[in-house]
């Protein structure tokens, strides 16, 4: 169950960027934004579907009226529910449930046995399933690399395969085409038992990106279209620079991240009210000095909150980014990027929150930067439940008992609080001081993570043993079929 954050009704810890007044004027510039702006639609088919529906179409550009965009929002189910491929449910997806997981599509990846900065393969997307099986506190799977040895624009299909076997828990898709966004679609309904079933009970979501800034080519459109007609969860997020491809003030950003997400909305609505769609970006400022994606900064711990605030204030599940770095390596810099980025998001409460793991301004995965997000989650989680104040939690008896100079190590309520809450586990470190203050015995923190990840690498089981033989032999021939279909060459082959 993904953590309960930012509630009132028992005191949790809230986290507030927003004003409710400035929640309203972003909103309101979005509506500006969507009407007067509009956003370029590359798709013929559904350009004529929004004109149909009250939208102002000129060619590809496209003007959403606001009472077209408030009922496009006031249709999306606020909670979705989110299964495994073996029926359980496994992520309720509403604003203040967190869940967090991987990120997908880094060209690199540090392989965790050799240290070897290489290209990401299939293989590596299985080990990724299987960690993330593993540490308790990632809710969903994503690849954390782009396979290198998969057919030409087939690289999302090839690791959807491989995620969904290898791990128990929820993958999050992506692909190039609706083709292949078809073809994942049939491995997950293989998985769920059926078509019926997996109507009933979806085992993944589809990530699904506009170009910023307010550009939704084809193939985005063609895959929002496809989701919401076939009852796929989806997300429609963009990925959006302050001071590159948006305004470098956050309160622009923010909205104009929004718009961009809303079109997705406003499309996949008309297409199937009702639909599943999560709204959300992955936000932060463009290095002037490197002029990368600044995944490390400050400021996409700030952006992600407000955000997600909006999201809130629209009743929408939102999906953010978090634990991410811009180090090229697994040291204090990156334990301190994830970290904010991490706490604010759990404090903030979006629904998914990915891009964990990611190293180097998102051009390399890391399994130890995954590892060592798992334990970072594990500490704000138990900060984010706050302090439950009630007559058993006041402990009136046990005070008056003890006394001045009194003793609680044996008193019954230490053992039922440590039973029922648990201290947070520490960190993978766990020296004792005669050792870590012996410089030729003692273990740093990333050795300690170095050696808890290799055990997960070498000894976690995979759940693909489970899977019948007859829906392994559907998935391979789902894999066949698009691969005969496109004739494609693996990168290696190229």
């Amino acid at each position: 169950m993904g953590t309960r954050t930012n509630l009132t009704e028992n005191q949790y810890i809230r986290f507030s960027f927003l004003s409710d007044g400035q929640k309203r004027l972003i909103f309101n510039q979005v509506l500006k934004i969507l009407q007067h702006t509009g956003a370029r639609v590359k798709h013929e088919q559904a350009c004529r579907i929004l004109a149909e529906n009250g939208c102002r179409v000129t060619q590809d550009r496209v003007y959403m009226p606001p009472h077209i965009v408030k009922k496009a929002l006031d249709s999306v189910p606020p909670v979705s529910t989110i299964f495994n491929w073996q029926g359980h449910a496994a992520l309720r997806v509403e604003h203040g449930h967190t869940y967090f997981g991987p990120g997908p599509t880094c060209p690199n990846f540090i392989d965790p046995l050799t240290f070897e900065r290489r290209r990401y393969t299939c293989n590596d997307a299985a080990m990724v399933a299987r960690v993330c099986e593993a540490l308790s506190g990632i809710g969903f799977v994503m690849s954390l690399g782009l396979v290198s040895d998969a057919p030409r624009g087939m690289e999302g299909l090839f690791e959807f395969s491989e995620m969904i076997q290898n791990s128990t828990k929820p993958p999050i898709a992506w692909c190039m085409s609706k083709e292949h966004c078809r073809d994942i679609h049939q491995i997950a309904m293989a998985m769920a038992g059926g078509p019926e079933t997996f109507r009933q009970k979806p085992n993944y979501l589809f990530y699904n990106e506009p170009i910023s800034p307010l550009l939704s080519d084809f193939s985005a459109i063609d895959k929002v279209m496809y989701c919401a007609r076939n009852n796929i969860p989806q997300i429609f997020a963009p990925a959006s620079t302050g001071g590159g491809t948006v305004p470098a003030t956050h309160a622009a950003h923010i909205s104009m991240t929004l718009a961009e997400s809303i079109i997705g909305v406003v499309i996949s609505q008309i297409v199937n009210p009702g639909a599943c769609i999560i709204i959300g970006g992955t936000q932060s400022i463009l290095d002037m000095r490197e002029a990368v994606f600044a995944y490390g900064a400050p400021e996409l711990s700030s952006l992600e909150a407000g955000l997600t605030e909006m999201g809130e204030y629209l009743g929408l599940p939102v999906f953010s980014a978090g634990g991410c770095s811009d180090s090229k390596a697994m040291d204090a810099q990156a334990a301190i990027e994830a970290s904010l980025s991490l706490h604010s998001a759990m404090l903030s409460g979006p629904s998914l929150v990915h891009d964990v793991g990611f190293m180097e301004s998102g051009m390399c995965g890391s399994l130890f930067q995954l590892v060592l997000a798992d334990e970072i989650i594990a500490k704000s989680q138990y900060i984010a439940k706050g302090v439950l104040v009630d007559e058993k939690t006041l402990a009136r008896e046990e005070i008056a008992a003890a006394g001045p100079g009194g003793d609680y190590r044996n008193v019954k309520q230490t053992a039922e609080k440590l039973a029922a809450y648990g201290f947070v586990r520490p960190f993978a470190s766990s020296d004792k001081p005669e050792a870590a203050f012996s410089c030729p015995v003692s273990k740093s923190m990333s050795e300690h993570i170095v050696h808890r990840t290799q055990q997960l690498v070498r000894q976690t089981r995979s759940p693909a043993d489970t899977i019948p033989d007859s829906v392994r032999v559907q998935i391979q021939q789902i894999l066949d079929t698009a691969r005969a279909r496109t004739g494609g060459l693996s990168e290696t082959g190229r």
